[in-house]
């Protein structure tokens, strides 16, 4: 009961909130960003009473409504979105914009890393406030970018343009290439801050390789399944309800983790569901229709999503000064690395000038991927609570100001065409 009534006050505050910061013109996903603050354990959550917001970030006790109570939700949802962007990857489209986003992909995600890793590296051979460990993998939680908040941003406000049409498949490219970038930092940074552990840096780093590679095929086998199964049913609701399984099937897969080399691999949900997305789209005839009415169906999912994201942010970070500090050098070093590095990339691909000026301004936000790495270089010795630390407050900052400034980017470039103002209807003279 709690459980539900948790969920149900989630929808209420994020749609509530929305309309109260639709007149302000920020957008949908900052507003229900803002309304899981307002609900989780830093604000409601505090009054103690469960089921009434959340009270506490994780728990081992089933009857407590925590938000990891609710982590299937978001596994799910991001799993949706991540089939979503796998539509942005159609042949017909790639032929136009494949080969800028890739380069332009790449090099912005090694051009944050390399800024954020040369400013920290400095300081931590210069002062005592950050490890060298810890520089080497927050530059490569750098290169992470979050596809799912410049996705609503892009639906909420219907863009279209020369931008949106790079925009979405660099930001898909941008989190494999972040997987890599971050496998070999964290096989360096592990070895660094432990030299006794018996994983070796080659494991540690062709582990998270084969990750990338593996989730790439399960997607590639999965989406063939769906194109396959798809034709034995003709009734649209039908052909939705296989989609929607595929997907839910898909993300229980990707849980699955083998034994290899000393130490075990796994897939990435939102690398095997984009793949999934990909093959269907390019495959299925059918399949842009099937894609609207998915997202018609997920609609009230990707609310709770971003509910529950932000009632994950912790406010409990911004009492650490130290924290603060490395945050604000590493919020600066990368929006500087991602706008530079997508700039110069783009204007080497004789981009159009709004796609150079604009298009790293929309990569900012960040979100589930750089969690996910934080989580994992939580377990290196002695410096891994703080990279966690650092990675949550940045978060915090960019998950409340990016969707915003995607939404001013798009503008500025053309692809978001304000709506007209609705002429005044004179009142009849008595």
């Amino acid at each position: 009961m709690q459980a539900l009534l948790a969920l149900s006050i989630s929808l209420v505050a994020g749609l509530f909130v929305s309309r109260l910061t639709r007149k302000v013109g920020l957008p949908a996903v900052t507003a229900y960003l803002v309304a899981g603050l307002l609900v989780g354990p830093c604000c409601l959550g505090l009054l103690g009473i469960n089921g009434i917001g959340f009270v506490a970030f994780t728990s081992d006790n089933s009857e407590v409504v925590s938000v990891d109570y609710f982590k299937l939700i978001s596994e799910v949802a991001l799993g949706f979105i991540a089939f979503s962007i796998g539509n942005e990857f159609r042949l017909a489209q790639l032929k136009e914009t494949g080969k800028a986003a890739t380069v332009i992909g790449i090099l912005q995600a090694v051009a944050a890393t390399a800024l954020v890793d040369v400013v920290l590296v400095i300081l931590a051979l210069t002062t005592d406030i950050i490890t060298l460990p810890a520089a080497i993998v927050l530059g490569a939680i750098a290169a992470a970018t979050a596809p799912a908040a410049t996705l609503m941003v892009v639906r909420q406000y219907k863009a279209k343009g020369k931008l949106t049409d790079i925009l979405l498949p660099v930001v898909a490219l941008d989190d494999a290439v972040g997987l890599v970038i971050f496998s070999v930092s964290f096989g360096i940074a592990h070895v660094m801050s432990d030299p006794t552990s018996d994983a070796g840096i080659v494991t540690m780093v062709v582990l998270p390789l084969i990750e990338v590679v593996a989730s790439l095929a399960l997607g590639s086998v999965m989406g063939f399944l769906l194109t396959f199964c798809e034709r034995f049913f003709h009734s649209g609701s039908k052909r939705l309800t296989l989609a929607v399984t595929f997907v839910l099937l898909t993300v229980g897969l990707s849980k699955i983790s083998f034994p290899l080399l000393g130490g075990s691999f796994g897939f990435s949900s939102l690398l095997v569901c984009m793949m999934l997305g990909t093959i269907f789209c390019n495959c299925c005839d059918f399949s842009v229709d099937l894609m609207e009415k998915a997202d018609r169906w997920t609609a009230p999912l990707y609310v709770l999503f971003f509910v529950l994201s932000g009632a994950e942010l912790n406010l409990g970070v911004l009492s650490n000064i130290m924290t603060i500090l490395v945050g604000i050098i590493f919020i600066i070093t990368r929006s500087i690395g991602k706008y530079v590095g997508s700039y110069f990339s783009a204007s080497l691909m004789k981009c159009d000038d709004n796609i150079k000026k604009y298009l790293g301004i929309t990569l900012l936000p960040q979100a589930g991927v750089a969690l996910g790495m934080s989580m994992q270089a939580s377990s290196l010795p002695g410096c891994g609570e703080y990279i966690r630390n650092i990675v949550l407050f940045a978060v915090l900052i960019y998950e409340l100001i990016g969707p915003y400034l995607t939404k001013v980017a798009l503008t500025k470039a053309g692809d978001i065409v304000p709506p007209e103002p609705k002429p005044r209807v004179p009142l009849p003279k008595v």
